[in-house]
């Protein structure tokens, strides 16, 4: 019998905490994965954020860092710092990142840390219960914007590719999506480019991915999808967006 589809072994074998329909169970397969056909799964620290995937160190099979909310791209700094042989990732999500944590991604990529960023945007608070978060686009309803996200009041979502892409040192950024088969591999294909520029020294780099979220959305996971591909990428729209091996 030939095998074809096997548990990644960078990643455990243990019931997940995600809600039925949530991206963040395939983003870590493609981490796994990425991982293991990389072999670098005994040289890897991975650095979990605050949100829903706070448990992040339950499914990686590596060795994982908590970091206090919005911290994870400064933790990583001084792991990568004091052991700059390992190869050291964050896994944050849009609430993370975005928000309390805008400071330390920027000077992050400012300074060319040569660490890699998983991004999941979700366009909503997850954990919290679904609150407005810098990355909900305009007249969404969560449970902060009832009526739809407001320009005049609560500002425009914030993209952070494009965002990045400003810095001299982000070496290589791109946004993907966890809607079908073609755009999870494409996924996968940024995020193995993500960790080869860490790799090979490079610097910055980050991959941004919409996810849907259909608890907080109030949506089936099919309509989530549905959701993802048609407004999200409208507002956030997948590609490369930096890449020091093309020059752009």
């Amino acid at each position: 019998m030939k095998l074809v589809f096997e548990r990644p072994k960078s990643l455990q074998e243990t019931k997940t905490h995600y809600c039925p329909g949530c991206g963040h169970g395939v983003i870590h397969r493609l981490v796994a994965e990425v991982m293991d056909e990389l072999n670098i799964r005994e040289k890897t620290i991975g650095v979990a954020p605050v949100g829903c995937s706070v448990l992040a160190y339950n499914y990686f099979n590596c060795d994982m860092q908590q970091a206090a909310h919005g911290r994870a791209p400064a933790v990583a700094t001084g792991i990568k710092r004091v052991l700059p042989e390992n190869i050291v990732f964050a896994y944050q999500g849009d609430g993370d990142l975005a928000a309390i944590g805008t400071a330390e991604i920027i000077h992050a990529a400012a300074r060319g840390e040569n660490i890699t960023v998983i991004f999941v945007n979700n366009a909503i608070y997850g954990m919290t219960g679904g609150q407005m978060a810098p990355t909900t686009l305009l007249g969404q309803k969560t449970e902060t914007s009832p009526y739809g996200r407001n320009a005049q009041s609560a500002g425009y979502p914030i993209r952070v590719c494009e965002m990045l892409s400003t810095l001299d040192g982000a070496s290589y950024l791109a946004r993907a999506q966890v809607t079908d088969v073609k755009n999870i591999l494409r996924a996968k294909s940024y995020i193995k480019k993500a960790f080869e520029t860490q790799i090979n020294k490079k610097g910055f780099s980050l991959v941004e991915i919409l996810s849907p979220c259909p608890t907080n959305w109030g949506m089936s996971p099919s309509n989530a999808i549905f959701w993802v591909k048609n407004e999200m990428t409208k507002v956030f729209p997948p590609g490369i967006y930096k890449d020091w091996e093309e020059g752009r």
